[in-house]
């Protein structure tokens, strides 16, 4: 069986959106969730909550009050990624974890990279949050295999449409060095090298593929398939603002969990 991995930015939601993500993941077939644009409110809990009590394994970094940041939801045995622990400057946008394979450890980091407009404060609060981001991946490099995945904020080069003056170079830069700095290849442009599918739009002519999949160099030759999942803004009412991106590797995971269906009616203990 292939080990299968999604991302998708929840946007922090509130509890009635909430629940109809969880049914959502629910149904899916992935090993691993990796949810982006968290927040410390009861819908959040609620799905970090529904995953605990079916006997997922979640990953949920403690969030300041009106921060964001990533949650890791998986149903393989994993241990957590000293990538968090490693991170400097708004934590909770950056975590993982290590499951096991048939080829030995995978390591499998969610990444929420802030936004910004064009006031010095966002933009310094995003510069600091990459420089951090370099510095804490340098710390906790090693030999396992990565992948990355999650809202990076940021366009790759010759992205259709192109959105000029939007983004500054210190932002492309971030994507660029994710491969020359840190080895990882862009997961979508390895498999589909000219398609333009975008993850996000202010109109439908006006795209940005802002969800990212990155993986080692030694994990490409496993990887399979990599796609967006467009229905999850296209519904009405929609689950999210955003599009999710699946990813599959033909490896084996080797300590599956026993889980049951997260969006089960269960007594309540939160709310």
């Amino acid at each position: 069986m292939p080990l299968t991995v999604l991302t998708l930015n929840v946007g922090n939601p509130a509890l009635e959106r909430a629940r109809r993500q969880r049914d959502w993941l629910a149904r899916r077939d992935e090993d691993v969730f990796v949810l982006t644009e968290t927040g410390s409110g009861p819908g959040t809990h609620l799905i970090a909550e529904s995953f605990t009590d079916a006997g997922w394994s979640v990953t949920y970094p403690d969030h300041a009050d009106k921060e964001r940041g990533v949650m890791l939801l998986s149903k393989l045995e994993s241990t957590v990624d000293p990538i968090g622990a490693a991170m400097t400057y708004l934590s909770a946008r950056l975590d993982g974890i290590v499951v096991h394979t048939d080829r030995g450890p995978l390591r499998i980091l969610g990444a929420y990279v802030p936004s910004r407009d064009a006031t010095e404060a966002k933009t310094t609060r995003k510069r600091t949050w990459i420089d951090a981001f370099h510095q804490a991946y340098g710390t906790v490099a090693g030999d396992a295999p990565v992948l990355l995945l999650g809202d990076l904020n940021v366009l790759e080069p010759g992205h259709v449409p192109p959105h000029p003056g939007q983004f500054a170079p210190f932002e492309t830069a971030f994507y660029t060095e994710l491969t020359q700095r840190h080895g990882l290849a862009d997961a979508f442009r390895t498999l589909h090298p000219t398609a333009v599918e975008h993850s996000w739009a202010r109109r439908v002519e006006l795209g940005y593929r802002y969800d990212h999949a990155h993986a080692s160099t030694t994990l490409i030759e496993h990887l399979t398939s990599c796609s967006y999942v467009h229905d999850t803004r296209r519904g009405e009412p929609t689950l999210t603002d955003h599009s999710g991106l699946a990813v599959e590797l033909a490896l084996t995971a080797t300590a599956p969990l026993i889980t049951s269906d997260p969006a089960a009616d269960r007594e309540a203990t939160l709310f």
